[in-house]
């Protein structure tokens, strides 16, 4: 059975630019063939600000938000963020949904792709691999940043990466993949 990767889209401000960064990342990952790639968009879940009655630890969830945010993340071996940066941090909406849910992200890897103004978004994502790794999840330490990443979006509305964002994220999805195999039996139930 094929690991599983969940492109992340981290914004869900109107306007954004991560869906035509997260199209562009999540067929690389496809074409990558290292990974069964879903892409998922925060969006979609309309997560309120942290709404349930008990801590994630305990997995006693109330909404249908939560219910289905919790499905989706525990049915992913590994994760690839599409983040912005917003004030030198990640959004709200993304820190939410991270802190919505415990256990479903543990002993899982991550990666991330940025982007925004000269940074590419890599403060927000430095405050992100910390976040996740107080998650137990492996954050893999090389971001892939797009610096003035409107530039490499068309009128067509699709992003096109340079060779350096191409290449930096061929070489995270061999990393993902890489962690993917080595925490999976981390997250098998021990006898």
């Amino acid at each position: 059975m094929a690991l599983k990767l969940n492109v992340i889209i981290g914004s869900t401000r109107p306007g954004r630019g991560g869906p035509a960064v997260a199209q562009w990342v999540y067929e690389f990952a496809k074409g990558s063939e290292k990974f069964d790639v879903e892409l998922v968009d925060l969006a979609n879940f309309d997560l309120p600000l942290l709404d349930e009655p008990a801590h994630p630890s305990m997995r006693k969830y109330e909404h249908e938000h939560t219910k289905r945010w919790s499905e989706s993340v525990a049915s992913a071996d590994a994760f690839l963020f599409v983040t912005p940066e917003y004030d030198y941090f990640v959004p709200a909406s993304l820190v939410n949904a991270i802190q919505y849910l415990f256990h479903e992200w543990t002993y899982k890897p991550a990666a991330i792709v940025s982007y925004g103004g000269i940074s590419g978004g890599l403060r927000g994502s430095q405050e992100l691999r910390q976040l996740l790794g107080n998650k137990n999840v492996m954050a893999i330490n090389q971001p892939v940043p797009a610096p003035f990443y409107s530039q490499f979006i068309g009128d067509d509305g699709v992003f096109t990466p340079n060779e350096s964002m191409a290449n930096g994220t061929a070489t995270l999805l061999s990393e993902l993949q890489k962690w993917a195999v080595a925490l999976k039996p981390m997250r098998e139930p021990v006898s």
